[in-house]
């Protein structure tokens, strides 16, 4: 299995998933537009028209954004909760094929589950995928505010996890929000610090995962650097002996690799966009 995140932030997320053997390709969320979605797409190398499916996990615009005319373009499916639908209209009207959280949607070679998120959503779900050919899983796991016991059980034994990092708690503190949107993001509904994220990492890490690629992380009340710190340290603890990177808004991270059989993987690359 492959992974790559085509930009992740509040101005947009895309992550790109495939099961390795060419039979399935699926876009988890498509929160830029479509001309930056395929610029992303272009700059991993990917066709547009390779996809089969895109997954939206919820209606935020910097989740939704493109996942319409994107699907009418390319031909794309299209799939998101009950709830998402009916909180963003024009994906019913495209024909997004619903689901409730917790149902698995298969794609071809690409086993979707889906589990419930605590987020200020109608019905907003993290994926976790299985190529059926290989067992290889990777895990999207972001706008949340807290870890529920079904969200850890769900991202055990992955080999690629997505993780949101959203904010540093002193850094929200002194930021520039006021104090309204500071509890919103730290809420139970909000938005997982780089601390709620270290212990969520640490909680689900197992002997096969080989990459955490943090994602969401806040362009101003957060660092990268600081993020993988207190990931990282947190991972030092379990039997975690892969790497920790952190995704940005502007760039496309990736592929990140689950080799068949679930061997250790060659790092994965950076590509900065001209924009």
């Amino acid at each position: 299995m492959r992974l790559w995140v085509l930009g992740s932030g509040s101005r947009g997320n895309a992550v790109v998933l495939d099961d390795g053997t060419g039979e399935a390709r699926v876009l988890v969320d498509a929160g830029f537009g479509v001309r930056t979605l395929a610029a992303r797409l272009a700059a991993a190398r990917i066709p547009p028209e390779s996809i089969v499916a895109c997954v939206v996990t919820h209606e935020h615009v910097d989740h939704v954004r493109g996942a319409v005319q994107a699907t009418a373009r390319w031909g794309w499916g299209l799939h998101a909760s009950e709830g998402t639908v009916r909180a963003h209209p024009p994906l019913g009207a495209a024909g997004a094929i619903a689901f409730r959280a917790g149902d698995t949607v298969r794609v071809g070679g690409l086993a979707l589950q889906t589990v419930r998120t605590p987020h200020d959503a109608v019905e907003s779900v993290a994926v976790v995928a299985t190529a059926t050919a290989s067992g290889a899983r990777a895990g999207v796991c972001y706008d949340l505010g807290h870890a529920t016991d079904a969200v850890r059980q769900t991202m055990g034994d992955l080999d690629l996890l997505v993780l949101e990092a959203n904010h540093d708690e002193g850094m929200l503190r002194a930021g520039p929000y006021p104090p309204s949107v500071c509890s919103r993001i730290a809420g139970s509904h909000g938005h997982l610090s780089n601390g709620a994220a270290a212990g969520l990492a640490r909680d689900v890490a197992s002997g096969t995962l080989r990459h955490v690629v943090l994602a969401h992380l806040s362009e101003s009340c957060n660092d990268a650097p600081v993020a993988t710190a207190a990931v990282s340290a947190a991972l030092r603890a379990t039997r975690f002996r892969g790497a920790v990177a952190a995704a940005g808004q502007d760039v496309v991270a990736g592929p990140f690799v689950a080799a068949s059989g679930r061997r250790a993987a060659p790092a994965a690359q950076q590509l900065t966009l001209a924009l």
